[in-house]
């Protein structure tokens, strides 16, 4: 096989855009995780996982922030080019943290340039729905696929008074169906849904011609997005719509204890650790 074919065959395995769109019309649904470095960006691609979200609750998991809210465009550029150098077939958003979008379309497209030149991101994600709606339609103009977020959106935790579900009556319903619609219209190629009653997802869900990402959003989303250390048991603490599929926190700590113990009582390095 030549040279040629082999890297046609790698680009038609990608997830792209398209793909997801696919998926959406064929009603398959889709997994997104979020991931901060090289070997989970590795291990979560070859496990099948199609999108990888370099999110800005790298704040709450990597640098034990409350909030998102203090993580930079520099810090979500650096750690997302670590997660695009895992990959070969998953699509790599990056987020865009508080202060990069706000200001203004100008200051959205610099920095979401800055997240697909530096940091190697295929597309990238921000919250908030007709508000951002004209920076939604700047980045794509500026042919950056986005991804958008609505809901509950960690960045405007101190509007909300707290993270809260949305939706639950008649205007809030009508606002998050809003955004969501004022998103598509802008371009984006998906959006998250966080945080709102099932009944709202799947009818958003059903009205959207573009994919739908759920957490906390109930079972009939396009797809499903989860924080890794959610996912592996790595936090001591998980919101209800969470399901913890490993325990790795305990493992580790497990193993800490025992590396402990075998060297207080000189049992390690052992005769098969030990250069002769």
């Amino acid at each position: 096989m030549s040279t040629v074919t082999t890297a046609s065959a790698t680009r038609e395995h990608r997830i792209t855009v398209r793909s997801l769109a696919a998926r959406k019309r064929k009603s398959e649904p889709f997994t997104m995780l979020t991931a901060y470095d090289f070997t989970f960006a590795r291990i979560f691609d070859e496990a099948g996982v199609d999108v990888l979200l370099v999110g800005d609750s790298l704040g709450n998991v990597v640098q034990g922030h409350e909030t998102t809210l203090p993580v930079t465009i520099d810090e979500v550029v650096y750690h997302t080019r670590l997660v695009a150098r895992g990959i070969r077939r998953a699509m790599v958003v990056a987020d865009m943290p508080f202060g990069s979008y706000q200001v203004g379309p100008e200051d959205a497209v610099r920095n979401a340039i800055r997240l697909v030149k530096d940091g190697g991101a295929h597309a990238v994600k921000l919250e908030g729905g007709l508000d951002v709606a004209e920076s939604v339609r700047r980045i794509v103009s500026a042919q950056i696929p986005v991804m958008g977020h609505v809901g509950l959106t960690p960045q405007s935790v101190n509007k909300m008074g707290g993270y809260r579900v949305q939706g639950r009556d008649d205007d809030g319903r009508m606002r998050v169906i809003e955004d969501a619609l004022a998103l598509e219209a802008a371009g984006a190629f998906a959006v998250v849904l966080e945080g709102i009653p099932q009944d709202l997802g799947k009818e958003i869900t059903q009205r959207l011609t573009i994919p739908t990402i759920g957490i906390g959003a109930g079972v009939h989303c396009d797809a499903q997005v989860l924080v890794m250390h959610d996912l592996l048991g790595l936090n001591d603490w998980t919101p209800s719509f969470v399901k913890q599929y490993a325990s790795l926190g305990a493992e580790a700590s497990k193993a800490a204890r025992s590396y402990i113990d075998e060297v207080v009582h000189r049992k390690f390095p052992g005769e098969e650790h030990t250069y002769r």
